[in-house]
């Protein structure tokens, strides 16, 4: 065993005592490559509930495994996660990890081999998880389920294809991969974010198309993976022939669609926050609490603020602070079942350390099997 991993194990074997919350809703990130104490004090803030990795984050193995251990030392039941699907979306690149494919070379591989391409798919979730679980990780932000209509920018390779009964079978079995390796999964963008062209990051798609529409192609692979799902991560998009507000802040399609309809009964993840087409609801600019209240009593169940840790990490501050008092007021509601959701996403199973995943056979055959 490497220094690196008795290190981290030590700092795992002697954890603080978890914070007392009934409902930790937000997900927010760090600036640097260790924790400061600005992270520390937020870590501890009862409402913290997870917090998501970048780039700007990862330096190499040694210092990834040291700061997830240090993350849980203080906070044991946070959840780490790290947007890592693999083509241009992966986050660490070096040091070992390997370069997973986008996801569209696995829907090219199924329109010449498909149960080749389910393997494929299968081993991509298996070595995904499992790297990740070794440093420390706890969860990704993965599958896309999108269908690739050819015209989003943002999605583009990142979906595996057009046709929702492909995109169901190779997002399930790359789940699976996920779960064997002990991890949790997220389907993203519900219903649909892969027919509009704009990016939601920088403004608000529109959707103009009918719920029948939508419900029977975009959304189908929440029907179909509703009892497999483990979380879904809503669309910034804007159908407005179904509501007026974009997914992620609507109960029509989170409470009555997604959960009533289609049956699903996982953790809801608002997608981040300081993108364009969350901070407009309503035709209405909005602040960050004002976005995760409307987020949260629309039926998330947690809510992410990315990057915006930096010079000081006011923003992040004024969306715990403000969450808090807004709860005070009876502006939204601690939900234990939502909590629940939550901690169901952590893992359930010891990780693999580095050393024995490059030793352990099923790693080894799974690197062979990828497209």
């Amino acid at each position: 065993m490497t220094k690196t991993t008795s290190t981290a194990a030590r700092k795992r074997a002697k954890p603080a005592a978890p914070v007392a919350s009934l409902h930790a809703p937000v997900v927010l990130d760090i600036e640097g490559l260790g924790l400061n104490a600005a992270d520390r004090r937020r870590l501890r803030h009862p409402l913290t509930g997870g917090l998501i990795l970048f780039a700007r984050n990862w330096q190499d193995r040694h210092q990834l495994t040291e700061l997830t251990a240090d993350i849980k030392s203080i906070r044991p039941d946070v959840l780490v996660c790290v947007d890592h699907e693999g083509g241009r979306v992966q986050r660490f690149r070096t040091d070992g990890f390997t370069h997973l494919p986008p996801m569209r070379r696995l829907g090219e591989q199924w329109m010449k081999d498909p149960l080749g391409a389910t393997d494929a798919a299968t081993a991509s979730g298996f070595v995904l998880a499992s790297e990740l679980r070794a440093c420390g990780v706890d969860m990704s932000f993965t599958p896309v389920l999108d269908l690739d209509f050819g015209a989003s920018s943002v999605i583009g390779d990142r979906a595996f294809h057009r046709d929702a009964r492909v995109v169901t079978m190779l997002a399930k079995s790359l789940m699976h991969g996920l779960l064997r390796a002990g991890m949790a999964n997220c389907g993203k963008h519900f219903p649909g974010h892969g027919f509009v062209k704009a990016d939601s990051h920088l403004e608000i798609p529109i959707d103009k198309r009918s719920l029948k529409a939508i419900l029977a192609d975009d959304a189908r692979p929440y029907e179909w993976l509703s009892t497999s799902l483990s979380s879904v991560m809503p669309a910034h998009v804007v159908y407005p022939k179904v509501d007026a507000h974009p997914a992620g802040f609507s109960p029509r399609w989170l409470k009555d669609i997604l959960r009533l309809q289609l049956g699903f009964t996982g953790a809801v993840f608002s997608d981040d926050l300081s993108m364009a087409g969350a901070r407009r609801i309503a035709g209405v600019e909005v602040s960050y609490t004002d976005a995760a209240e409307v987020a949260l009593n629309a039926g998330c169940d947690l809510v992410l603020l990315c990057n915006q840790s930096g010079d000081g990490g006011a923003a992040v501050d004024g969306l715990l602070d403000g969450l808090l008092a807004s709860q005070a007021l009876g502006r939204w509601h601690a939900d234990g079942d939502s909590e629940l959701r939550r901690v169901a996403l952590l893992p359930q199973t010891q990780p693999l350390t580095w050393d024995q995943l490059m030793h352990d056979s099923a790693y080894q055959r799974a690197l062979e099997r990828l497209p």
